[in-house]
């Protein structure tokens, strides 16, 4: 028998060292050659590690959460032979990990006992205190509907009860390195926060006008192509808000190209792919790279360059967006665009009560390079677009 010491390797792309985020083997396993060995979180990937030879794991070295440095030992194997066998060179070792890249699936859950659940809201709010699903829960009410004494019943005890205990998780994984990201940016940047109503109700119209109309293979147009359009017309004006700030060096890198980061929610956490070249992409292209790179994002499949490198970050929540936010710059830009919820209210038009359409839009800037007055009149010449939407493509108009 002989020894194999299996070594976290060169990834390249300055990679230096990569964090442990979950063991597939112990001591005394046996192991099957390509067999999974131990998951790793490198910048924004995850990937995992896979035996290069059959053996039996005599120990592993260093803890879910731990940052293990290019070249370390992770695993040492029992196997055939009489001496190591020869280590991966870097470039067998980057094709390993591009190949083993992989995101993490969900399992199936259960098929639901109530697929279409109706509880009035304090059934539903007492149900979400009680950790229920209301999937799981066949209704006594009318027409099936869920009572308060269904939740009693299905817990198994007549009223709430006082709960104890404290669950502590640690964090690891994308959980920690947005943990450490956000904190770095309050920590280093102050920010200035800015927030504007748009009357977007000729934009929806033109929107809804185009989807109806588009051709085969153009994508359904949500409203963030539309904001990435203005923001393409007006980022050339104002040169220091499409830019990075090297706090270390003193210097500030205003960029020419635009790339905007768009942050997205996945089972991982926050990731902000990147739509790369904006300034040469028209609005189908722009929703096309976009639906790309967030999909790409949310199923692990994204490539290190389309997790980084932008230069100007939209922050979206949808229909859950708000009245207003504060969204923390995306560290090392300067500004940050969040589109709050988009809402159909009364307004008050002259001598008219009239309904619109009314998003309030969030944004904070870097009061060390833009101050409050260019904030508010890129924010101010970004309404005007948002607000006649034609003036995004006529050229010179905005």
């Amino acid at each position: 028998m002989g020894r194999y010491l299996f070594r976290l390797p060169d990834i390249g792309e300055g990679v230096a060292e990569a964090e442990i985020t979950a063991w597939h083997v112990k001591p005394g396993d046996r192991i099957a050659e390509d067999g999974p060995l131990l998951d790793v979180m490198t910048d924004k990937a995850t990937v995992d590690m896979t035996s290069p030879v059959e053996g039996t794991v005599t120990a592993i070295h260093g803890d879910v959460g731990s940052m293990a440095p290019v070249g370390a030992v992770l695993v040492e194997l029992d196997v055939a032979g009489e001496s190591e066998p020869a280590p991966l060179k870097r470039a067998e070792a980057q094709k390993d990990v591009r190949q083993n890249a992989r995101a993490v699936e969900a399992a199936p859950s259960p098929a639901p006992i109530n697929s279409d659940p109706t509880a009035s809201p304090s059934t539903r709010r007492r149900a979400r205190e009680w950790g229920i699903k209301l999937e799981d829960i066949k209704g006594s009410g009318p027409h099936g509907r869920i009572l308060v004494e269904d939740l009693e019943r299905h817990r198994g005890q007549p009223k709430a009860q006082p709960r104890e205990g404290i669950e502590e998780i640690k964090l690891t994984g994308m959980r920690r390195r947005i943990a450490d990201r956000m904190a770095q940016s309050k920590r280093q940047i102050p920010h200035f926060a800015y927030v504007e109503e748009f009357d977007l109700t000729e934009l929806e119209g033109l929107r809804a006008e185009l989807n109806a109309h588009r051709k085969d293979g153009q994508p359904k147009l949500t409203l963030l192509p539309f904001f990435m359009q203005a923001m393409i017309r007006l980022l050339p004006e104002f040169p220091s808000i499409n830019a990075h700030y090297d706090e270390a060096a003193g210097t500030l890198k205003r960029y020419a190209a635009i790339h905007i980061g768009v942050a997205t929610q996945t089972e991982n956490g926050l990731t902000v792919p990147v739509v790369r070249q904006a300034e040469s992409r028209d609005l189908w292209d722009c929703a096309r790279e976009l639906a790309r790179v967030t999909e790409a994002a949310r199923d692990g499949s994204a490539a290190r360059e389309e997790l980084s490198g932008s230069t100007i970050t939209l922050t979206s929540l949808g229909a859950m967006g708000g009245i207003a936010a504060t969204p923390i710059i995306n560290h090392p830009e300067v500004a940050i665009i969040g589109p709050n919820k988009l809402t159909e209210r009364p307004v008050i038009d002259g001598a008219f009560l009239t309904r619109r359409k009314v998003m309030n839009l969030s944004s904070s800037f870097d009061h060390r390079i833009v101050d409050g007055y260019d904030a508010a009149s890129f924010i101010q010449r970004l309404k005007r677009l948002m607000e006649r939407p034609a003036l995004i493509f006529i050229d010179g108009a905005h």
